[in-house]
């Protein structure tokens, strides 16, 4: 009888997937929908599919494979799709290289020859002499869903720390291989999640930040609090390593440790969410009985350690300077009227700076896209760096005594090329440049500037081939993030240049939220003020509309993360706009996104649903809670991954069972799940060119577009 009934429930489940939405003409697996409400500050808000937080129930699980098999069926009849996934492999299999980086008398770079699921870490003892692999994780899955999160070598650059994640996930397990002969020791560490270690300049051991182990069965949605900061010694079991610190007082802190370059002093940044705003302690490794001692003991400003001299140490930060500055404090000396400003703050806002050849290299954006500078000790301009046009910048890592270090340059139509810079007489070589089977010449990118609701101006850049003259008819997608002071400058993609290969506008709104201009405008986009984030993407849209570069027929917009959310937002808010949406990854449920993994740390940007004042601002514009039925929303493929465990999968469930109960038009509203796969981060070659694929052949279909 038991079996009976079991039978007769499964049968229930599969045959209310089998329904028709009679509105759209489009069948979607009907999810049921229970009475959960809850109460936010007075106001009862409904949560009909709160069972699709469970990723792992029965039910979840059949409703999963439901709208998987809706939208890969929908996806496969689309004829373009095998066209523009075989030249998207085409074009994405060249040789990719990242910024080397030495350590001892050893180089160490990352290189994908093509196709590869993983980039593969390299060794070499000379820049002349052939690199030797040190490890590939592709040979570590069958599937390539096996990705180093992190790798760092040893001062004497004989040993290599390395940490594992696996199917996306942000939980690393970190190992340590002998550099000669790419062995691994029996080091084993787990439960590490954001952080990295700091090795002591004896190579004996390394520092970092680890959680508790979580419970069995919920290691992806557990709440993620009470960080602490251990030092392992190399040979030994994790089990005996030392607990360096720990704040039982204070779970939402967590511990980023730093061992100065001269080994005299471990710098401890604590953070507690996702603004830049730290406290910073330290240790006297002289002193083996030492304490943690504060040098800035109140969370108000970003202060990111660059090196020392000795007892004088050099941090950037925006304390009165919201675009950033540099300064020094003596630690024999740390109080505030003996610091010492360095290099003052600039129109561009300062990103980053290091300590190389002694002296500051430090690299600023000027309208979202890079500029750099050298300065010595005192803050003395030595020399600007000049770059081939608008692009990216990444790199001069280094020690305070090299003379070498090296950089990367990118623009939305050249992929990184590696220079190889002298910091004594200012030359710079190409060290890698990839081989490519497109021009980079046939493309261009403009930065236009467009005024949001509000008045405030705001930068985009547009990039199309060179052949494209846009206008009304033009395929456009519209991408924007806005958000975590996390600045969208120029990027290459395989991905946005088959886009423009095909006849697409691809445009990039510097939106609020973002660190572009430094922390006022990051701030312009935070709590009560999240909606400028959305604002200044409608007008991204409404201004190329305006301008005849595309129209709303034509318009496509995209996101991810964050970006998901905005997304979101902006088809709930104006669903008349846009031709086609492509949230990824999002943030969709505003109300609960704090009860999961790392959530809690996003109060910081977005503010807390448990605060009056910001319920209100969040409760106005949160995705899942702002959809209408009855409305008729452009074609919106929603996409997301099992093993997400930083924006949990569940606020894209919700989110794409809420939308199909409300669409009343005929466009097709589609839920893409992956599998083995998590927030983006490690995702192998293989599943991006085949998300890729399937987000642009989902566009042809729907902007009608023609190849």
């Amino acid at each position: 009888m038991r079996m009976f009934i079991f039978l007769l429930s499964l049968l229930a489940i599969f045959l209310a997937f089998e329904a028709v939405a009679p509105e759209t003409g489009f069948q979607y697996p009907v999810a049921k929908k229970s009475d959960v409400v809850d109460d936010y500050n007075g106001v009862k808000v409904a949560d009909p599919y709160r069972w699709l937080e469970n990723p792992d129930s029965p039910e979840t699980r059949a409703w999963i494979e439901a709208e998987d098999k809706l939208t890969f069926g929908f996806l496969e009849k689309i004829p373009e799709r095998e066209k523009i996934k075989n030249r998207l492999t085409e074009l994405w299999n060249y040789g990719k290289y990242e910024v080397p980086w030495k350590e001892g008398n050893r180089y160490f770079y990352r290189k994908n020859n093509g196709l590869q699921n993983q980039s593969v870490l390299y060794t070499v003892d000379s820049l002349k002499d052939e690199p030797r692999v040190l490890l590939d994780p592709n040979q570590l899955s069958s599937d390539g869903t096996v990705a180093i999160a992190d790798a760092v070598a040893s001062p004497d650059g004989k040993l290599l720390a390395y940490g594992l994640a696996a199917s996306g996930s942000d939980w690393n397990e970190w190992k340590i291989r002998d550099v000669k002969t790419a062995n691994d020791l029996t080091d084993d560490l787990k439960w590490l999640k954001f952080s990295s270690v700091s090795w002591t300049r004896d190579a004996k051991g390394f520092y970092y930040g680890r959680y508790a182990e979580p419970k069995q069965g919920v290691e992806l949605e557990q709440v993620n609090y009470f960080q602490k900061m251990y030092f392992h010694k190399v040979g030994t079991p994790q089990s005996q390593d030392s607990l360096i610190y720990e704040r039982p007082d204070q779970k939402e802190w967590a511990f980023i440790p730093t061992v100065t370059e001269d080994g005299s002093y471990l710098v401890i940044t604590i953070w507690k969410g996702t603004s830049s705003i730290f406290e910073i302690y330290y240790k006297d490794l002289r002193k083996p009985d030492s304490k943690v001692t504060p040098m800035i003991d109140k969370f108000e400003a970003d202060y990111t350690f660059i090196g020392n001299e000795g007892p004088l140490f050099f941090f950037r930060t925006n304390l009165k300077a919201p675009r950033g500055k540099v300064i020094a404090i003596d630690v024999e000396h740390p109080e505030r009227d003996h610091w010492k400003q360095i290099i003052p703050e600039a129109t561009d806002r300062l990103v980053s700076v290091s300590l190389v050849n002694n002296q500051l290299v430090a690299s600023y954006l000027k309208d979202a896209y890079s500029q750099a500078k050298i300065f010595d000790l005192n803050g003395k301009l030595v020399r600007g760096l000049t770059f081939p046009g608008i692009g990216s910048v990444e790199g001069f890592t280094g020690r305070k005594k090299d003379a070498e270090t090296f950089y990367s340059f990118k623009s939305y139509s050249t992929p990184a090329v590696i220079y190889h810079y002298n910091l004594a007489n200012g030359t710079a070589e190409v060290f890698r440049k990839p081989s490519l089977k497109f021009n980079p010449e046939d493309y261009e990118t403009n930065q236009i500037f467009y005024h949001s609701k509000d008045g405030t101006r705001v930068p985009m850049f547009i990039s199309h081939k060179k052949t494209v003259k846009p206008g009304p008819d033009t395929p456009t997608y519209l991408y924007g993030y806005g958000g975590f002071d996390i600045s969208e400058s120029p990027d290459f993609n395989i991905g946005a240049l088959v886009w423009m290969e095909m006849g697409g506008n691809y445009a990039v709104a510097n939106i609020r939220g973002g660190g572009e201009y430094g922390e006022e405008w990051h701030q312009g986009g935070t709590h009560t003020k999240k909606q400028n984030v959305f604002n200044d993407f409608i007008a991204a849209a409404e201004w190329l509309i305006a301008n005849h570069y595309t129209s709303t027929p034509k318009l496509a917009i995209g996101g991810a993360s964050n970006g998901g959310l905005l997304i979101g937002a902006c088809i709930t808010q104006r669903p008349d706009l846009y031709g086609a949406a492509l949230p990824a990854v999002g943030v969709m449920d505003m109300l609960r996104f704090n009860k999961f993994t790392i959530g809690w740390a996003w109060v910081d940007d977005y503010g807390s649903p448990e605060n009056p004042a910001d319920f209100k601002a969040i409760y106005a514009y949160s995705p899942l809670q702002n959809v209408k039925p009855g409305t008729h929303y452009p074609p919106t493929l929603i996409t997301t991954a099992d093993h997400d465990d930083r924006v949990v999968p569940a606020h894209s469930f919700k989110f794409a069972a809420t939308m199909q109960a409300a669409q009343s038009g005929p466009a097709p509203v589609l839920i893409r799940i992956d599998v083995k796969a998590g927030h983006g981060s490690g995702k192998p070659t293989t599943k991006i060119i085949e998300e890729v694929a399937d987000k642009w052949a989902f566009l042809v279909r729907e902007l009608h577009m023609k190849l």
